[in-house]
Parts: C-alpha cells; structure tokens; sequence
C-alpha cells in the first residue's frame, strides 16, 4: 500500500475524521446548493442579473470581518459552538419560506448575509477543533481530504439544488440546506474531543483581534505563505473573470462554462487524495509555490484557440489552485498557538479570499476594455511570478517543514 492510500484509509478508519468529513459533505451538500439557487431565485422575482450577482458577494461579505467573527472562536470551546451556530443557521433559513415576491428580496439577502458570518465564525472553530480531533502527523492528509470532500461535493450538489428549485421552489432548497445542518451539527457532537477551558480573555475585542494578525504577520514561513495565497486567489479569479470571453472565441454559448467548472472539481478532487504525501515531500513552501505555478501554465494556456486545450487548462486549474490553500491552512494549525488559532485562522481566510472577490470584479471591467488574450497571459505570468517568489524565500529548512514530516508510514 503507497504510503497516500496508508494515510487515507488511517484517516477513514480514524473515528474523529470520518465523522469531521461526513459533516464536510453533508453540510457542504445544501450550502453548495443554496448558493447557486439563491441568484436564480433572485433573478426570477426581480428579473435583475445585477442583484442575482450580488448574492454571491453577500455569502462572501462578512469575509472581511474575519479578524472579528474569528475572535469568539477563541473566546468559547469550538465544539459547542460549532454545534450551536449549525442549529442557529437550521432556525435561520425556513424563514425563506416567506419570500415569494421581489420586495422579500431583502429577507434573503439578510439571511445570505448572515448565513456568510457563521460560516466565517464555523471555519474559524472548526480549523481549531481539527488540531485537537486528528492526529497531528495527519493534518496535512486531513487538510487534502476535507479539500476533496468540499470539491467533490460541488460537482452534484448544484445540480440537486436546480432540480429541486424547479420542481418545487426556493423554499424547499432552503429546507433542504437546513436539514443538512441538523445533521453536521449531530455529527459534531460525536465528535471525542477534549478541548483546554479556554484563557480568559486578556485586553479588549480588538486587542484580541489585532494578535491573529500579529502572529500571522511576525512568523517568517507563514506570513510568504498566506501573502502567496491572497495573490494567488486574485490572480486566479482576474483569470477566471475572462470565462465567458475565452468560450465566446470558442464558438460556445456560455453554458459551456459549466463544462470548465466540473473539469476544474474533477482536479480539485483529485489533488486532495495526494495532497499529504507531497506535504511530506516537498513541504508546504514548495508545495504551494508548484500549485500557484501550475496555476499560472493553466491561465496563461487558455490563450490556446483549441477546446482540448480549454479542458487541460481547467483540469490544471483546478489542481493546482487548491495547494497554497492546502498548504497554507496545514502551516497555520501547525505554527499558531491553539488559543489563537480561530483568529488567525479567520484572519488568513480574509487575506487570502477578499482578494478573490476584489479580483471578479476587476476582471468583469478589464473585459470590456483589453482584449482577453492579452489579460490571460498578463494574470498567468503573475501567477508565475508569485510562485518564483515565493519558492526562493529564504526560510529556514525547519520552518518549511511539513506537520507531518515524520511519515506516518
């Protein structure tokens, strides 16, 4: 047995991981669904595509307080808190069952926004509650596995989402996603964890928040790693931004797009399963500066006027973009006191995903003003650069290692 089948199966027999990953799919199946549903319920009550597109950036808003939400992590014991904000999000959403015309658009955009702050304040704990719940010598196995459990998930879930939504209406979907919480929140509480009180609280909120950055900022291998992240994630969705344009030269209609996507997972999946094996190899720094390079090849080569070509690319893509994540979630919990960790956690989720929505933004005005090709090889050599970066710092060979440089094997 290869030593990424070894760490896999350990992880699965592991009675803590299978649990944390079974809440990983379930959960992720109605979040995955109710975001894609949610632009397409607002676009049939109102008919706006610019408000459609704003549901999306109500998920993600309350990334920017991610310092602040990610503080209560460290306040409280995670796993009744964890319990307790998938039970408040299952109480939230059969709210929506009262939006049926375009002046309830308000409630579900409330509720979107909501639901993006617990979910700010859940992957702050949960970052937490897996150091104390998996084996340390696993995280990074860990880590790859909870990457390939989200992505796998995306590629059904949407589709349930639509049918469901077509059938019977934005209500059921949002049903639907509150019962997968039940069920996380259940199997969060089989969990056998055993959590130190947490300290009392020293210093003000913001005193509290400021340390997640400060620690982030004062360690020499995860301040280039995080750094990395949020150029990466920028770039990759300036790129990203040019979708439609790149499959218009194609001769598609935008559906294809969908196409791209579900290639793009098929590589996410895939680079989970061997993601701690190449921790254990090359380490984090390395390891992340290879994904955001193959990254860049995969931007940069959609240039190519071939829909072979296209697929490689998204399949490339979806590869590489996930190992800075990867690698720099894995460093995190290794390198950060647990007493801080759901700040820093928080902190590092705001720093490398705000950029991501900074760059769609970016990218859909480029579009209109510079040909697509030009802006492809532009991102794709950033990407590029980034990687070159971040590959030649100079960190020490014990700061780069990976938490689980002793081979379970």
């Amino acid at each position: 047995m290869t030593t990424s089948s070894w760490a896999v199966a350990r992880l699965l027999r592991d009675r803590n991981a299978a649990l944390y990953l079974t809440g990983v799919v379930v959960s992720g199946f109605g979040t995955s669904a109710l975001w894609l549903v949610s632009g397409v319920w607002v676009k049939d009550l109102t008919g706006s595509d610019g408000l459609a597109a704003l549901c999306t950036a109500a998920l993600w808003a309350p990334t920017l307080l991610g310092p602040v939400l990610g503080t209560l992590a460290d306040r409280v014991p995670r796993k009744p808190l964890v319990i307790r904000t998938n039970l408040a999000l299952a109480l939230l959403l059969p709210s929506l069952w009262t939006v049926s015309s375009p002046a309830d658009v308000r409630l579900l955009f409330a509720v979107l926004l909501l639901y993006g702050a617990a979910g700010v304040v859940e992957d702050a704990a949960d970052s937490a509650l897996v150091v104390a719940a998996v084996d340390p010598a696993l995280l990074g196995d860990f880590n790859g596995l909870r990457m390939t459990a989200r992505e796998g998930v995306k590629l059904i879930a949407p589709l349930t989402g639509a049918a469901l939504y077509t059938a019977y209406g934005g209500p059921s979907v949002a049903l639907l996603d509150a019962c997968t919480f039940v069920l996380a929140a259940g199997l969060c509480a089989l969990l056998r964890v055993r959590e130190e009180r947490p300290e009392r609280a020293r210093g003000n909120w913001r005193r509290q928040t400021a340390e997640g950055a400060r620690l982030l900022w004062a360690h020499p291998a995860l301040r280039p790693l995080v750094g990395a992240g949020g150029a990466t994630m920028c770039l990759a969705s300036l790129g990203s931004s040019l979708n439609y344009a790149v499959v218009d030269a194609l001769g598609h209609s935008p559906a294809y797009t969908g196409v791209m996507y579900a290639v793009q997972g098929v590589g996410s999946v895939g680079v989970g399963l061997v993601s701690g094996p190449a921790l254990r190899r090359l380490g984090e720094r390395r390891f992340a500066a290879y994904g955001i390079a193959l990254t860049g090849v995969a931007v940069a080569g959609r240039v190519v006027p071939c829909d072979i070509a296209l697929l490689a690319c998204s399949l490339a893509g979806g590869i590489g973009l996930p190992c800075v994540l990867i690698a720099a979630y894995t460093a995190v919990q290794r390198e950060i006191p647990a007493a801080a960790l759901g700040r820093a956690t928080a902190t590092a989720d705001t720093l490398m995903f705000t950029p991501n929505v900074a760059g769609l933004a970016v990218g859909a005005a480029l579009v209109e003003l510079v040909d697509h090709r030009l802006l492809l090889l532009l991102f794709g050599g950033g990407l590029l650069a980034t990687a070159g970066s971040l590959a030649h710092r100079n960190a020490s060979r014990t700061a780069d290692r990976s938490p689980s440089d002793a081979n379970p094997a």
